[in-house]
């Protein structure tokens, strides 16, 4: 999906995808255009131990964005989670100073930085 270009994600990921243990299709959000296209996409990830639901990955198509589409379908399936279970969610962003779009999104529709990773790399 071009949400996330440049990517390697393709139908046959999405496929591997749907068969990972903890994949539930009522906790994924597709949303297409009328043309047949895909316009964004997230799936919810709940750990039923901590109440939580983790939205990996979330993306809009770069000719979709900004009408609203994200934060729609970001509270819809937040929706979707509560129903499921959970009473907090997360999301692992790209929202540092060079993703603002993204990281405005988030924000807009109530999360808070919790943490930042820091990446450890063996030379």
């Amino acid at each position: 999906m071009d949400a996330w270009a440049p990517s390697t994600y393709t139908a046959e990921a999405y496929e591997g995808i749907r068969q990972t243990v903890g994949y539930r299709g009522d906790l994924h959000v597709l949303v297409q255009a009328p043309d047949g296209t895909m316009e964004a996409s997230t799936i919810m990830w709940l750990d039923e131990v901590n109440s939580t639901a983790e939205f990996e990955p979330v993306g809009t198509h770069p000719d979709h964005r900004r009408p609203g589409l994200g934060t729609a379908m970001i509270l819809h399936g937040m929706l979707l989670a509560r129903t499921a279970g959970a009473v907090h969610a997360t999301v692992p962003c790209l929202g540092a100073p060079g993703h603002p779009r993204a990281r405005g999104l988030f924000h807009s529709v109530g999360f808070r930085e919790l943490s930042r990773d820091a990446p450890l790399v063996k030379v």
